[in-house]
C-alpha cells in the first residue's frame, strides 16, 4: 500500500479494497490473503455495524451439503435445489453447492462452533425449500460468530483496516472499476482533511442489502446497504423485485420467527397512544383453532409468502399490515392466552399438536410455553430492556432479505470489470431459496471472487489520466453537495426528517404489498427528489455529512427498486415469493379484505427469465434474459487436473 498526496487529498493505492466489515468483507480479506495478495484493506464505516454482527433469529441457519447420516446428497442435487428455486443461474448454484462444504469447514476450524455428534459429524435438520436436512446452526447469532471469528483470522494477518470511512462514490467509467472517493467519518467539519481517495485495480463490494431503504425493517439500525452506489457506478441489478418480509419486532429489530409463534401468542392493535386495545385476529377467523393453528405455523412459514395466503398462515402478516396501515400500532402479548380462555391443545391442527405435545409445552400460558422450549428467545429480549412476561412487544411486517441485488457471474464479478460482490448486496438467489442459503452464498461468493482475483487480477492499479479525471469530477460534485447541504435552509427538509419519510414510503409502496399506481407515484416522487437533491436537504451539523450522501444512496435504490417493480408489472409479472401485486382482475384471499389484497397467483412462467437493470443519466434501462443453466462439465479426473495444474481452473 501507498499513502500519496491528490491534490491536497489522501491518496492511498491498493490492488484491492473491500467495502465492509460482515462475514462476507472478512471472509475475502482472509481469503486473498491466504492465497498471496497481500496488497489489500478494508474500508468500513464502522467496524462493529451491520447485519452479519448485529441480527439473527430464532435459530439462524446456515446452509450446506448435507454432512451427516447416510442420507444420500450431493453436490449435483443441492445445485438443483437452489436452482429450482426459479431466477436462479446455474453456475452460481453449482458454485454455491460445490464449495459449502469447503467454506463450512473453513469456518468450523476458525472456531464456529457448529454441532457435531460423537462421531463428528456435523448434524442437521431441514429448513425451507430444503429436501434434506443440510440446515445447521450455532444458534440466534450464528452470522454474529462467524464474522468475529473471521475478524481474528484478518486480524491476526494485519490486514490494514480503515475504520470510520464512508464509500460516498465508486470510481468508475461505468465499464471499470478504478477507486473510492470517502468520507472521513473522525473529521467531516475540517473540508481540508474529510475526503479520501483509494486508487485500486480491484473492489470487493461486501455491504449487504440496500436495508436503509425501508422504515418497517428487520435489519439492525446500523445497516444501510450501498447498492446505489454500485448502480451509478454502472453495475447492473438482477432480481430486484424479490425480497423477503416478515414479522418481526421493531423495538428491539428482531425475527418473531420460531418458537416466538409455536408459543401461541396473543395479538393485539391498539391507538398511537395505547387506547382501544383489539385482539383484531379474531375479527377475520371464525374458528378459534384455526387461528391458533395458524400462528403455529407462523413458526415454520415466518416469511410472508402469497402461495399460504388462501387458507395459510400468510394471511396472518396481511391482517397485520392491514391494521397498521391504519394508524394503529400491533404487539404480541405472552402473557394472555388468545381470546383469554385455554387454549385446547388437542383440537388444533395435528400437526401444532403433535409439535407443542412431544415438546411438553401444552402449559397454561404463552410465556411458559416459550420459556419450556426455548428460554433464550426470553433471556434475548430481556437482555434488551424487554421483559415479555410483563410487558408486550410492538411488531409490524418488515424487510428482511433482498434476494436480489447485483448481477455478477460465477466469479462474483460485475460487468463492471474489477467490482465484485458478495454477501447480499449480490443478487445471487432467485424467487425462493433454502433458509441459511444466504450466510453459504456470502461465504462462497467472497471464497471465489478472491480466487478470481488472486488469480488474474493482480498487480498494482493503473496510473493514469482516467483515474485523475474521475476522481476530480467526484471530489467536486461531493464538495458541492456537501456545502449546499449545510447552507441557507429556507425551502429544504432536514436531512433526518427527508430520510424518514422517503422510508417510509418504500415500506407503503414497495414492500410486501404493491400497487401499480402508488408505485408509480413513488418513482415520480423519487426522480424529483434526485434531480434537486443539492436543493432539498439540509443539515445544521456537518457531524451530519454522512447522512446526507447515505440519504443520496438510498434514493438512487429506491428509485432503481421501484422501477424494477413497475417494469416487472409491465412484462405481466404476478405475485410471487413475498410480494402480493395488487390485480382487480384476480381474487381476494377473503372477500372481506379489501380490494387492494385482490392478486393473481405466478404461474412460474417465468421461472426461467431474469430481470436485470441498468442506471444510466437518471433512468433505469431492463433487459429480460434467460437463466444460465447448470454447468455440465465431463469431469474427467485426468484433464481437470491437467488444466488444474495450467492455471488452477479459474478462467
Amino acid at each position: 500500500m501507498e499513502l500519496e498526496m491528490f491534490h491536497k487529498i489522501r491518496l492511498y493505492r491498493l490492488n484491492t479494497v473491500i467495502i465492509g466489515t460482515g462475514a462476507a468483507g472478512f471472509n475475502a480479506a482472509d481469503q486473498l490473503w491466504s492465497l498471496g495478495q497481500k496488497d489489500i484493506g478494508i474500508v468500513t464505516d464502522h467496524v462493529g455495524a451491520g447485519t452479519s454482527r448485529n441480527t439473527g433469529s430464532d435459530k439462524q441457519t446456515y446452509y450446506k451439503l448435507t454432512l451427516c447420516g447416510d442420507e444420500p446428497d450431493s453436490v449435483g442435487e443441492m445445485a438443483r435445489t437452489l436452482f429450482d428455486g426459479e431466477c436462479m443461474d446455474g453456475d452460481i448454484a453449482l458454485c454455491e453447492a460445490a464449495l459449502s462444504a469447503r467454506c463450512f469447514l473453513k469456518l468450523v476450524n476458525l472456531g464456529v462452533p457448529f454441532p457435531q455428534n460423537r462421531w463428528g459429524e456435523f448434524v442437521g435438520y431441514k429448513t425451507d425449500h430444503d429436501p434434506r436436512c443440510r440446515a445447521t446452526s450455532v444458534g440466534p447469532y450464528t452470522s454474529k460468530q462467524m464474522t468475529e471469528c473471521l475478524e481474528q483470522s484478518v486480524r491476526e494477518k494485519n490486514i490494514e483496516i480503515f475504520d470510520k470511512m464512508q464509500v460516498i462514490r465508486i470510481l468508475s467509467d461505468g465499464g471499470k472499476v478504478y477507486g473510492l472517493l470517502c468520507l472521513d467519518l473522525s473529521c467531516p467539519e475540517d473540508q481540508e482533511k474529510r475526503f479520501a481517495l483509494f486508487s485500486c485495480k480491484n473492489v470487493v463490494l461486501a455491504t449487504g442489502g440496500p436495508a436503509g431503504m425501508y422504515a418497517d425493517s428487520v435489519y439492525p439500525a446500523g445497516h444501510y446497504g450501498s447498492s446505489g452506489l454500485a448502480f451509478e457506478a454502472g453495475a447492473k441489478g438482477k432480481n430486484l423485485t424479490e425480497w423477503q418480509y416478515g414479522i418481526a419486532s421493531i423495538h428491539p429489530r428482531w425475527n418473531v420467527s420460531g418458537t416466538y409463534m409455536q408459543a401461541l401468542p396473543r395479538f393485539f392493535s391498539t391507538e398511537e397512544d395505547g387506547s382501544d386495545e383489539r385482539e383484531f385476529l379474531e375479527d377475520f377467523f371464525e374458528d378459534r383453532n384455526m387461528m391458533l393453528s395458524s400462528i403455529f405455523l407462523k413458526g415454520y412459514q415466518w416469511p410472508f409468502d402469497v402461495r399460504k395466503l388462501f387458507g395459510g398462515s400468510s394471511v396472518i402478516d396481511i391482517l397485520v399490515h392491514l391494521e397498521r396501515s391504519r394508524g394503529r400500532r400491533i404487539f404480541l402479548d405472552f402473557r394472555k392466552n388468545p381470546g383469554g380462555a385455554p387454549v385446547e391443545f388437542e383440537k388444533l391442527d395435528p400437526e401444532a399438536f403433535e409439535y407443542l405435545n412431544r415438546a411438553g409445552a401444552c402449559l397454561e400460558t404463552p410465556i411458559e410455553r416459550l420459556g419450556h422450549m426455548n428460554m433464550p428467545a426470553v433471556e434475548f429480549y430481556l437482555g434488551r430492556g424487554v421483559d415479555l412476561r410483563t410487558q408486550p412487544l410492538e411488531i409490524a411486517v418488515c424487510a428482511q432479505h433482498n434476494n436480489g441485488g447485483l448481477a455478477a457471474d460465477a466469479w462474483w464479478h460485475t460487468d463492471v470489470e474489477g467490482l465484485f460482490a458478495a454477501g447480499e448486496v449480490c443478487g445471487s438467489h432467485g424467487v425462493y431459496r433454502p433458509g441459511g442459503s444466504a450466510l453459504n452464498s456470502g461465504q462462497v461468493g467472497s471464497t471465489r471472487a478472491a480466487q478470481f482475483i488472486a488469480a488474474k487480477r493482480n498487480g498494482e492499479p493503473e496510473v493514469s489520466s482516467g483515474f485523475e479525471e474521475i476522481a476530480l469530477k467526484a471530489l467536486h460534485e461531493a464538495e458541492k453537495t456537501a456545502f449546499f447541504a449545510a447552507e441557507n435552509r429556507e425551502g429544504k427538509t432536514a436531512v433526518r426528517e427527508f430520510w424518514k419519510r422517503a422510508a417510509a414510503r418504500m415500506s407503503r409502496y414497495g414492500a410486501a404489498i404493491r400497487n401499480p399506481e402508488r408505485i408509480e407515484l413513488a418513482i415520480q416522487e423519487v426522480r424529483e427528489e434526485l434531480s434537486a437533491f443539492d436543493d432539498l436537504v439540509w443539515t445544521k451539523d456537518k457531524k451530519e455529512l454522512w447522512l446526507v450522501f447515505r440519504l443520496r444512496d438510498m434514493l438512487i435504490s429506491q428509485f432503481v427498486y421501484l422501477s424494477a417493480m413497475k417494469d416487472y408489472i409491465g412484462n405481466q409479472g404476478k405475485s410471487r415469493g413475498s410480494a402480493l401485486y395488487t390485480d382487480s382482475s384476480g381474487q381476494k384471499p377473503d372477500p372481506r379484505l379489501p380490494q387492494e389484497f385482490a392478486f393473481c397467483l405466478d404461474d412460474e412462467s417465468r421461472a426461467d427469465l431474469i430481470q436485470e437493470v441498468s442506471y444510466k443519466d437518471g433512468k433505469a434501462e431492463f433487459e429480460w434474459r434467460k437463466v444460465r443453466p447448470i454447468p455440465e462439465d465431463d469431469n474427467f479426473f485426468e484433464n481437470v487436473w491437467r488444466q488444474y495444474r495450467e492455471n488452477q481452473n479459474v478462467f
